[in-house]
């Protein structure tokens, strides 16, 4: 049997880093940045950490919102979702990820498109 996304990425401590890494380079990214403009920074992280933890294959303390309650009304069209995609290539090329795992990741994150985009 082959270890986890979850395993693959370094358990929580790995995603932990990476998710981190993500958030603030949305904070740095033009397009998506004034999303978070009055968010709490360190309940987003928890929040996004704990999400990515359960969706690679890790223990499920995720107890937010759902996708699409999340994004509901927020009207995300295609080029700001493949900005967030473009965002957590950086993070993964900036912790070393390889290319097998970031394809997984990116699917993953794909997948959830729908329930994402002009809600």
């Amino acid at each position: 049997m082959s270890d986890s996304l979850y395993e693959r990425l370094g358990g929580t401590e790995g995603i932990t880093k990476l998710a981190s890494d993500i958030f603030d380079i949305h904070l740095d990214n033009p397009r998506i940045a004034p999303r978070y403009a009055d968010s709490d920074v360190a309940k987003v992280k928890k929040n996004v950490t704990e999400f990515f933890i359960a969706g690679t294959g890790g223990p499920n303390l995720y107890e937010g919102k759902d996708m699409i309650e999340t994004h509901k009304g927020m009207n995300i069209d295609a080029g700001e979702f493949i900005a967030v995609l473009d965002d957590a290539l950086k993070a993964m090329d900036l912790n070393s990820i390889p290319q097998r795992e970031q394809e997984e990741v990116l699917f993953v994150l794909y997948s959830m498109k729908p329930d994402v985009v002009y809600l």
